[in-house]
């Protein structure tokens, strides 16, 4: 989920919005991405980073925006059945709408397309020992997401040359889930 988090250099989509929703790509208002959020699905050029007990298996659980521009991502990583929080600091890149984080190497992404109540898709790029790896993620604001919405990922992340059988539903997989909502999670 560099993904999710950890996300970068693609092409800007299109997607269908429900009637109401306006879909934004790279001119977001980073004030309306801030909150709760859901690890709905995964996807990587390398599937063992996003399976269980992998370095990507993040499950974003919360956004908080900066005025300069900064986002501070709060995960959950479940390593060898221990939950984790993981505070994630990003930086805006001078690639616009592009932003950076290190971890696990080093990783650049980007909010593909969102619609700020909804859902956000991201793309991410991690570079770690001279290797890249591909990866994609798709939050919502609610657990679970429409089948069309999935259905527009897997789209996007074959288009990225993501094998299909490498892109995983973890809506139901976030063995640290119970930790939403008591003081400190």
């Amino acid at each position: 989920m560099k993904l999710l988090l950890l996300c970068l250099g693609l092409t800007l989509v299109c997607a269908q919005p429900q009637e109401g929703q306006d879909v934004v790509t790279c001119k977001l208002d980073l004030t309306k991405i801030s909150g709760e959020w859901h690890t709905i699905l995964l996807a990587s050029d390398k599937r063992e980073l996003i399976e269980e007990n992998g370095s990507m298996r993040l499950f974003i659980k919360y956004v908080e925006t900066f005025e300069n521009s900064s986002l501070l991502l709060s995960c959950h990583i479940n390593i060898l059945g221990v939950c984790i929080e993981l505070s994630l600091m990003t930086d805006a890149t001078e690639e616009r709408c592009v932003y950076s984080v290190p971890y696990d190497g080093y990783n650049t992404f980007r909010i593909v397309e969102g619609v700020y109540n909804d859902y956000l898709i991201i793309y991410a790029l991690n570079i770690k020992n001279e290797e890249r790896t591909e990866l994609m993620g798709l939050v919502a604001r609610k657990p679970d997401v429409r089948p069309e919405l999935k259905k527009r990922f897997e789209e996007l992340g074959i288009k990225r040359g993501i094998p299909q059988e490498n892109i995983l539903d973890v809506s139901n997989a976030n063995p640290c889930s119970e930790l939403r909502g008591s003081p400190g999670a």
